[in-house]
């Protein structure tokens, strides 16, 4: 979780219009496209939706699109120093300046209000989720068979904003999209004030572009959040909590979200591969050897060219030419690890399946400095550290918790200057909460280490993290 406060002056406007985000790619859906998709809107607090997507949501309005907006909290936290306002008075304040906003963008029939406790969602994410399928079930359409699950968008926080509400909502509304084959669309909020245009994780993001009527409302509706943009009073702790430096980046002509198409589950026999998905890490001895002991290569790891062309991107991708000590999380039957043993003078290939690992010893016999072990992470890793971890396809069968372990190990194990590589499936894995994306995004929040490389298309996502300290050798 990154560190900061509303009033640090952060990254400057005029540095984010001079990077490439006012030439990124624009979101794939044209208006044809979207008057016909029905949208879910998850809020944290008052506000968020109009700062993040109120450009969004007047068009989705004059589309005639079909749109629920859900706030979670009244935000009443906002003001914690203030001596002339209760939180209760606040709370009444944002709910009333809340229903202006939606009457500004025309939803003012189409919000409803949560009552969940500012600054207290990071403990209610399983409640939010539940009252978002709850929403979502109740729109008409949904149980037709003829309804699709690209139909229905969930709107929400960025998953790795930095504030705990919006990572929670965002957290919980990914959950839904990705169990229950929905698409989502996250916006960011106060990432554009501490993250920096020297930060890749934004080049993957798609714009859409604002006419002046969406500019015009979103501009009216920002307006009707005075007791967040204006001083409650003169007095201190009545400060106004978005300043004018801050709000610049909410009157660009486009809006930036994350964009994550539905997409089916991914089953066994699919080209990244996937058996039905075990419910905890110590369930992934017993499922991997089954689907291994069916076919010698159950992912086609050495026919696919996806499965081939990727292993040459992710070598390609390694910042270094050699590197002394590797570790390869999840090396299956060792098709990536041949090709690693290359660029590593000792290199530890280690997996849940005794029956993968038994054909990964085949293969990499001719390799002295190659050893495999059978370990169930994150409750098992192998001792010593490494200037190499490579985790491709395997994060998100890891539950969060386990996954905040693993990378807590990488962090410990890691020698200075080291080279995190990670590689995933970016569509949805049944039977996980988590997707390729959500697995990097909290590999990025958890680390905050420098990104080398980030490369990302439809199926995939790859890229490099470089831990911090002078690694001490050389390339080659």
């Amino acid at each position: 979780m990154v560190t900061f406060t509303h009033s640090d002056r952060g990254t400057d406007e005029q540095d984010w219009a001079a990077s490439g985000l006012p030439a990124l790619a624009e979101l794939p859906l044209g208006p044809q496209e979207l008057g016909a998709m029905s949208f879910v809107v998850l809020a944290a607090h008052p506000d968020d939706e109009t700062l993040g997507a109120g450009g969004l949501l007047s068009l989705l309005h004059s589309l005639g699109a079909d749109v629920d907006v859900l706030l979670c909290t009244a935000g009443e936290g906002s003001h914690p120093d203030s001596t002339t306002v209760t939180p209760e008075q606040l709370a009444a304040t944002r709910i009333e300046e809340f229903g202006a906003a939606m009457e500004v963008l025309g939803l003012a029939a189409h919000w409803r209000f949560l009552g969940l406790p500012d600054g207290g969602l990071k403990e209610r994410t399983a409640e939010i989720a539940a009252r978002l399928r709850e929403t979502i079930s109740r729109r008409p359409g949904q149980d037709a068979p003829s309804r699709t699950p690209q139909q229905l968008v969930i709107v929400a926080p960025y998953r790795a904003d930095g504030h705990p509400d919006h990572e929670a909502a965002g957290l919980a509304a990914a959950q839904v999209a990705l169990e229950d084959g929905h698409a989502l669309l996250e916006y960011p909020i106060w990432y554009w004030l501490w993250a920096s245009p020297e930060d890749s994780v934004w080049r993957s993001w798609a714009r859409l572009p604002l006419a002046a009527e969406q500019q015009a409302s979103k501009a009216a509706a920002m307006g009707a959040h005075g007791s967040q943009t204006r001083p409650l009073s003169a007095l201190a702790g009545d400060e106004a909590l978005l300043g004018e430096g801050f709000l610049k980046h909410f009157e660009r002509p486009f809006e930036t979200f994350a964009w994550h198409r539905a997409a089916p589950a991914k089953t066994a026999g699919s080209e990244s591969g996937g058996a039905v998905a075990p419910h905890t890490s110590v369930d992934a001895q017993r499922i991997f050897d089954a689907v291994h002991a069916n076919s010698g290569d159950p992912w086609h790891y050495t026919t696919s060219w996806y499965e081939r062309r990727k292993r040459s991107l992710t070598l390609a991708a390694l910042p270094r030419e050699g590197y002394e000590s590797g570790l390869e999380i999840g090396c299956s039957i060792g098709t990536l690890t041949e090709e690693l043993a290359g660029r590593c003078a000792r290199l530890v290939a280690v997996d849940a399946s005794s029956t993968a690992l038994k054909l990964a010893a085949e293969r990499l016999a001719p390799f002295p400095g190659v050893t495999t072990r059978q370990l169930t992470l994150p409750g098992e890793w192998p001792e010593g550290s490494f200037d190499l971890v490579v985790v491709s396809e395997v994060g998100y069968y890891l539950a969060p918790s386990e996954l905040d372990q693993v990378l807590g190990r990488i962090k410990s194990s890691m020698a200075p200057g080291g080279t995190l590589l990670l590689c995933h499936w970016r569509h949805p894995i049944s039977g996980w909460e988590l997707d390729g994306d959500s697995v990097h995004a909290a590999a990025r929040s958890a680390l905050r280490w420098g990104t080398a490389a980030l490369y990302q298309e439809r199926d995939f996502v790859l890229e490099t993290f470089v831990a911090p300290g002078d690694s001490g050798s050389t390339d080659g």
